[in-house]
């Protein structure tokens, strides 16, 4: 228990320094960016969810019931990490209740978009193999269940930490200290379990996905009918498992940010870019390419969301056709 203690104390460490070391050099440039950035992907992204919800169609249907959620899901994944860079880059310290709450809502943000990820490759997997069955199969009610066991299970792991830390010490959370997941951390099991968690979340999404992708494929080739469906079942599913390396991609921030800081040695410069940058393109960027990839290449809901965006300066609103 002392090594792992100190391990872990040595990790807290290293994150104090990074980000009082972070605070001492940040430009205001840099750090406007680093917060007008996520705000206006959450604009976008509340747009999309506005044009979602002009249309009844939209919410009884279950894809679209997951993009919504995907677009909840990324925009408060943006905020929350947005105030966590703000709480980080200034030497303030908060009290562990609030860190605990911030770092909770961002681990289960992150896990939630490849499991969402994984469901949305199922529904068009049963709506291009099954298409007879997919009207009993997919319905509102059961994604709405669906999205309750996708939070119960992103939700587990950063639970069982909270509640080991009250159980060690029950004034944990009265605390106050620099906010990192790793302050969580009392034991060096918390961290095997934590990267356990992890490697068998994403390789169950990632198994999921291609085993769809590879179904629709052949089923892409072998239909004489609605083959065009088909062929676009095919591309999205495409696309979430690149939307899966991306998420992978933020998986390994920490990591990444971390060899930055040993690789940049005294020279305080060159790692302050280097961290400004893998936090916009690791962190933030794939999670603002949600209405991107999905929303603006969605025939229904491009009209609608561009009549949104412009304020209603069209002559009349889009009309909705969803196959």
């Amino acid at each position: 228990m002392a090594e792992a203690n100190g391990t872990i104390t040595e990790a807290s460490f290293l994150f104090q320094q990074i980000f009082q070391l972070g605070f001492d050099a940040a430009k205001n440039t840099r750090m406007s960016l680093s917060v007008l950035i996520p705000l206006f992907f959450i604009f976008i992204n509340s747009v999309m969810l506005f044009a979602l919800g002009s249309k009844s169609v939209f919410y009884e249907t279950p894809r679209y019931i997951l993009f919504g959620h995907m677009l909840i899901n990324d925009s408060v994944l943006l905020a929350v990490t947005t105030i966590m860079l703000l709480f980080t880059s200034t030497p303030m310290q908060i009290t562990k209740a609030l860190c605990a709450l911030l770092v909770f809502i961002s681990h289960c943000t992150f896990f939630n978009s490849p499991l969402t990820l994984a469901v949305m490759s199922l529904e068009r997997y049963v709506a291009i193999c099954f298409p007879l069955r997919h009207s009993s199969i997919a319905t509102p009610r059961r994604t709405t269940m669906i999205l309750g066991l996708i939070w119960t299970l992103s939700s587990l792991n950063i639970a069982v930490d909270i509640i080991f830390a009250l159980l060690v010490n029950p004034n944990y959370l009265s605390d106050h200290s620099f906010c990192t997941h790793e302050k969580l951390y009392l034991a060096k099991w918390q961290m095997d379990t934590t990267q356990g968690f992890e490697i068998f979340y994403f390789v169950s999404v990632a198994v999921i996905i291609i085993f769809t992708y590879i179904r629709i494929m052949i089923t892409a080739r072998s239909v004489t009918s609605d083959k065009e469906s088909a062929k676009k079942a095919l591309k999205t599913v495409l696309l979430h498992l690149i939307q899966l390396c991306l998420c992978l991609s933020s998986f390994l921030y920490a990591t990444i940010e971390r060899t930055l800081y040993m690789m940049s040695g005294n020279n305080s410069y060159l790692f302050i870019n280097l961290k400004y940058l893998n936090y916009i393109t690791v962190l933030i960027l794939p999670r603002c390419l949600s209405p991107l990839i999905y929303g603006l290449r969605d025939e229904a809901l491009l009209p609608l969301f561009k009549y949104y965006f412009c304020y209603r300066s069209g002559k009349a609103k889009p009309r909705v056709n969803v196959h």
